[in-house]
């Protein structure tokens, strides 16, 4: 019997969470003592009280991290990205604690760079040893071992993407060996056998090895699938259930949360739901905002005062009624681009319009119009960066035309946003135009992060520079 085969049949997996966090805390140590002789180039002093207190204490931190709502999950599926980034999530966070018991402890004998050293190393340690163990899992799997053997229940749309899912790369560990149902979808072509009614089912599973079942099958067949739940504890057999939610929508972005024990179906995620997100974001909004007025708009308002009042007739402010979040309407200030008229609640502007001054053609292109915004940002009706704010006409006139348009009012309106840095800005000729930009609003509602905004706002400003076709 080969190596491999050996491995496979002991099934380690299920004591790969027992090993990475041993090895993990070997790790720790191991960069505890490097990140030491860096810094020092001996070990002299390193038992002294504060270091092993922390020491100590980043030893602890890091399992009760690991352990924390079962971090040390292992996904067949999960793929490398998603691995990284939930380890910076618990390096920033072991960071932060560390760093709150040296302040509050007074521990002035903790170097700085030692735990400079410290980070950096045990990052990349971490990342190597995660990576080499995905290889390592995946190297075993594409020679046929550590397969898990699958049979879905539902020859469906459902149980044919299940399907193409656990079947798209060998190293997932995951071998499907057929479906069963007593009908199939005539819409849908199934590129492994029906192995049978489920009636067959019992006998399969007693015939053939099966490790886990998956059941895509909808509320209608109940009884069926208490049936072989029952049966699949009966035979250890691991279940596992595909909601049919394409009976209330076809998206593919739903979120699923509980209410105590009770699941409750989300068409859409919405980062920005949690506190800790909103709290961010705000306090992100008010610093960036007041920084923004203080160094920028403070000595830049002057000299646009009198350059807007020179160059034509009317207040230096444009005051407009826009939507915001949850439709409702507020004030959004700019400064005026353009001789006073009847038509700016009206009408769009356009390219070459003749409403817009020389002044004006100048601000629009380079965006200084948008400044007064962040006395908008800290009054609390927008946010640095969020879909742009409509003017109540049109938001009146879209949400009529596009079906989810109002799904944009779900966040704050933005000075910036992610369809404007993606060329989506200006006026919309065609309905076409404002749907593709209705479609990257929400998807900055579902993807939202502070490095997502960061990366937005570091766009915006390259674009001024480079100079933008519809900055009209």
């Amino acid at each position: 019997m080969s190596f491999l085969q050996t491995i496979a049949n002991y099934r380690l997996s299920r004591y790969f969470k027992l090993c990475f966090l041993v090895w993990d805390i070997v790790l720790l140590n191991m960069t505890i003592v490097i990140s030491y002789f860096l810094k020092f180039g001996s070990f002299n002093d390193i038992n002294l009280k504060e270091r092993r207190t922390i020491y100590l204490l980043a030893n602890v931190l890091w399992i009760l991290l690991l352990l924390y709502k079962n971090s040390y999950i292992i996904i067949r599926i999960e793929k490398i990205e998603t691995i990284l980034k939930r380890m910076i999530k618990q390096i920033a966070a072991h960071f932060l604690l560390i760093s709150m018991f040296i302040i509050v402890l007074r521990y002035s004998e903790i170097s700085r760079v030692v735990l400079l050293y410290f980070y950096l190393i045990f990052f990349s340690l971490l990342f190597i040893s995660r990576l080499l163990s995905m290889k390592f899992l995946n190297y075993i799997r594409a020679h046929g071992f550590n397969f898990k053997n699958v049979v879905i229940v539902g020859a469906n749309h459902a149980g044919d993407n299940i399907r193409k899912i656990l079947s798209k790369d060998l190293t997932y560990g995951y071998r499907v060996l057929g479906f069963f149902d007593n009908t199939t979808e005539t819409s849908t072509s199934l590129s492994l056998p029906l192995l049978g009614g489920f009636d067959e089912i019992e006998n399969y599973i007693l015939r053939e090895k099966i490790d886990e079942m998956y059941i895509a099958l909808n509320t209608d067949h109940i009884e069926t699938i208490n049936k072989l739940t029952a049966l699949c504890e009966h035979h250890m057999v691991r279940i596992r259930f595909i909601p049919d939610f394409q009976q209330y929508t076809w998206s593919s972005k739903v979120e699923i949360t509980f209410y105590e024990n009770t699941p409750v179906l989300m068409l859409r995620k919405e980062p920005l739901e949690g506190m800790i997100n909103l709290l961010s974001k705000k306090i992100f909004d008010l610093v960036f905002s007041f920084c923004v007025i203080v160094f920028i708009f403070s000595w830049l308002f002057p000299i646009l005062y009198i350059l807007i009042k020179l160059d034509s007739p009317g207040p230096v402010f444009f005051k407009q009624e826009r939507s915001g979040r949850d439709n409702e309407s507020f004030t959004c200030l700019k400064f005026r681009t353009m001789y006073v008229n009847d038509l700016s609640d009206q009408v769009q502007a356009t390219k070459g319009d003749s409403r817009v001054t020389k002044l004006g053609a100048f601000m629009r292109r380079t965006n200084i119009d948008e400044l007064p915004q962040f006395l908008n940002v800290l009054w609390g009706d927008m946010s640095v960066v969020g879909p742009r704010p409509h003017m109540l006409k049109h938001t009146e006139q879209y949400s009529e035309l596009i079906n989810n348009y109002l799904v944009r009012h779900y966040a704050k309106p933005g000075i910036t946003g992610w369809a404007q840095v993606n060329g989506l800005r200006g006026e919309t000729k065609k309905l076409i135009d404002m749907k593709d930009r209705v479609d990257y609003d929400i998807w900055y509602i579902e993807n939202w992060s502070l490095l997502l905004d960061l990366k937005i706002i570091f766009l915006t400003v390259y674009n001024i520079f480079k100079g933008e076709k519809n900055a009209y």
